[in-house]
């Protein structure tokens, strides 16, 4: 047996304080080697870097990153997270060079910077090359214009069911304001799931899957230490439920889809484009079905497309409602070219024709999205040393972050103003300064769902325009960003509301499903 004497033991103490010393000299060597040139902080904090700065204060950490990147003419600046070195990029160009470059030798796309161990490995999310290609060509016919025109009706379906629910709480509650976030949430994840799951999931399924989606979300927020307990697991682990509960609603759409019935939601789009090509394999004597066919598959698949629609539509909803509020005169234009089109008291829906004639209320929906694009950066890994300057060379490794917030305050007549005629066919910045317009993305991982969530917005803004009075109460920070994890109003937009209109419309449709 051996026994540390008094000096042998000053000694290991005195060899690990050494060890440790050399430890936090190398990282900061290693650092500075990364950083170069470019703006960011002196010194960083131990393995951990400014990871706890991140999540306690996200508001404070992106706004000194977007001053950094700012401070030099490169419009880019560095940081330090959890072992892993950062570039943030504000500059337009560059970052349209990291999305045009998403391949093996270039960058991995990965949405969330700890992404693969909330969502898993096989994710449309990291896929890239001719397999990211093949499975988007499988997605399309969910977007064709007769889908759309299929979710037009269920999105105003919900639309006017949450609304009413809306002024009933805000009337039992008056003159007292109340935050329309969570609210708003409710009826996103409502709408996901009646637009793509249509009738295979029922209402203890629905309890079900919103608590384990809830847990999903909360994870986005958390640290990210993935041990028995914690948010990030409990995250975790709720994924492989609503998969499950995904490729069950896949299995029952393929038993409809088989028996030659309409489609009647997303999932029935997509599936009956699948047994069209696994028919057409088995008449070429395959042996084996298509890739992307099975149920665990496309519930696989299925899940990205609701984080994708779930929380950057909540955070367009509220911006929506917050910048109509500062903005009267854009109100009262929406309602006169709504009700040009469309009155509540006829009690139709309004059809795909009438909300293309909605001119005005589609620029509004893309100003909102511009003035606020909901997913303020789009992290990416660079597998290679990539040269993204002259001057400046992104190490292997590092955690990439091209602004689209700040892409949209560039380039457009002055960005910082609310003003939806930009994109007016007089004006056309959309074209003009399309290359600045990255909300829905760019190159190969474009979001593919883009034209849906700008009719969802459009829609909305119509009939919460025309059905309701609203007023918010403005505070002096109640339009900072709170990043949670798109960007919202920091009060949750707090307001009132009230029915303004003489009777709500009453669809059938509405009828058939809530009774």
């Amino acid at each position: 047996m051996i026994t540390l004497t008094p000096f042998s033991f000053t000694q290991l103490t005195q060899s690990f304080i050494c060890f440790i010393l050399f430890f936090i000299l190398y990282e900061q060597i290693f650092y500075f080697k990364k950083k170069r040139f470019i703006p960011g902080p002196t010194l960083v904090f131990p393995f951990f870097g400014n990871a706890i700065s991140l999540v306690r204060n996200p508001t404070k950490f992106w706004a000194h990153q977007i001053k950094l990147a700012k401070s030099t003419n490169l419009g880019i600046s560095a940081n330090y997270i959890s072992g892993k070195f950062v570039v943030f990029i504000r500059d337009t160009e560059l970052s349209h060079k990291v999305f045009a470059n998403v391949r093996p030798d270039g960058f991995l796309f990965v949405g969330f910077p700890f992404g693969k161990k909330l969502f898993g490995e096989r994710n449309i999310i990291y896929m890239m090359g001719q397999e990211h290609k093949n499975l988007r060509r499988r997605i399309a016919p969910n977007f064709t214009p007769n889908a759309l025109s299929t979710y037009v009706t269920w999105q105003q379906i919900i639309i006017l069911k949450h609304l009413k629910t809306w002024v009933k709480l805000s009337e039992h509650q008056y003159p007292n304001p109340m935050p329309l976030r969570n609210l708003a949430r409710d009826l996103n994840l409502d709408m996901s799931e009646t637009v793509f799951l249509g009738p295979y999931l029922g209402p203890k399924a629905r309890e079900s899957f919103e608590h384990d989606y809830f847990l999903f979300n909360e994870a986005f927020t958390s640290f990210p230490i993935d041990l028995p307990g914690t948010a990030f697991q409990k995250g975790r682990l709720s994924v492989f439920r609503l998969e499950k509960t995904l490729a069950t609603c896949t299995e029952l759409s393929k038993v409809r889809m088989q028996k030659g019935e309409e489609p009647s939601c997303l999932i029935d789009y997509w599936v009956q484009d699948t047994l069209r090509e696994i028919q057409e394999a088995k008449l070429a004597g395959e042996t084996s079905p298509p890739p992307f066919s099975s149920d665990a598959e496309i519930g696989s698949y299925l899940f990205d497309f609701f984080f994708a629609a779930q929380d950057a539509t909540v955070s367009s909803l509220l911006w929506a409602v917050a910048m109509l509020d500062l903005h009267p005169e854009v109100v009262a234009k929406v309602r006169e070219e709504v009700t040009g089109v469309w009155s509540p008291e006829s009690d139709t829906l309004i059809t795909v024709e009438q909300l293309r004639d909605m001119n005005y209320t589609q620029a509004v929906a893309r100003e909102v999205v511009r003035y606020r694009p909901p997913t303020f950066s789009v992290p990416h890994i660079a597998a290679k040393d990539f040269p993204l300057t002259e001057s400046y060379t992104v190490p292997k490794g590092a955690l990439v972050f091209p602004s689209t917030l700040e892409s949209s305050f560039q380039g457009f007549v002055e960005p910082d103003r609310f003003d939806p005629d930009r994109f007016s066919t007089e004006r056309q910045e959309d074209q003009v300064y399309k290359r600045n317009f990255l909300a829905f993305g760019a190159g190969s991982h474009q979001c593919v769902g883009q034209r849906y969530a700008l009719n969802q917005l459009v829609l909305f803004i119509a009939m919460f325009t025309v059905l309701i009075d609203f007023k918010r109460e403005r505070t002096s920070d109640c339009d900072e960003l709170a990043y949670v994890p798109t960007i919202c109003p920091k009060d949750d937009c707090m307001v009132v509301l009230s029915k303004r209109c003489a009777r709500y419309p009453s669809f059938f449709e509405v009828e058939q499903f809530t009774r």
